[in-house]
């Protein structure tokens, strides 16, 4: 069990919202995430933290894959309802998902992600991790601000920028360091 004060501090942790989906062509199960992300520069991998208690798990186990549909800011009604579990919607609702090529995703979502699981860490934790690599991917809203999520405080859009336009903060931290220690090349 996690201390209260810990849990308090990790409940800042502001995250984006997605939703995972596994299908084996006849069942479709999907959940709601922000235990979703990016573990490479490199090359297109993406780790995904999936409880083995979740219906999905078993699909995404069997078919080696799954799709990750990234939220928009005003998706809260489909990332609310699969955010239940399995057991409680015995059906994904037509609405929310749609078929893409193969992979189940929601539709006007600001992107989604097809992903084929590369490796498969279970037993460790109370959730399994997947890493997988994106095989195939479709643009939506990418221009409108996505869907977050913190335990403290709950669902939130992103929305302006943290800095002002034409600020580079770090050409003036290159400009502080070149003039109190040179330009390092000597």
């Amino acid at each position: 069990m996690i201390d209260r004060d810990l849990k308090r501090c990790l409940g800042q942790m502001m995250k984006g919202v997605q939703v995972v989906a596994a299908t084996d062509g006849v069942t479709t199960r999907a959940y709601t995430s922000h235990w979703v992300c990016q573990v490479s520069f490199e090359e297109p991998v993406l780790m995904a933290s999936v409880s083995p208690k979740h219906d999905t798990h078993p699909l995404i186990v069997d078919s080696g894959r799954f799709a990750v549909s990234i939220l928009a800011g005003d998706q809260i009604e489909p990332g609310q309802y699969f955010s239940y579990p399995g057991r409680r919607f015995r059906y994904v609702a037509a609405e929310w998902m749609s078929d893409v090529d193969g992979w189940p995703v929601v539709p006007d979502s600001l992107a989604w992600l097809g992903c084929e699981v590369e490796e498969h860490i279970s037993g460790r934790y109370d959730h399994d991790l997947f890493f997988a690599r994106v095989v195939d991917s479709g643009e939506g809203r990418l221009g409108e601000p996505p869907l977050l999520y913190s335990s403290r405080h709950g669902w939130r859009t992103a929305g302006e920028s943290a800095r002002e336009k034409g600020d580079s903060i770090r050409d003036r931290l290159t400009a502080r360091v070149e003039a109190e220690f040179g330009d390092g090349e000597s």
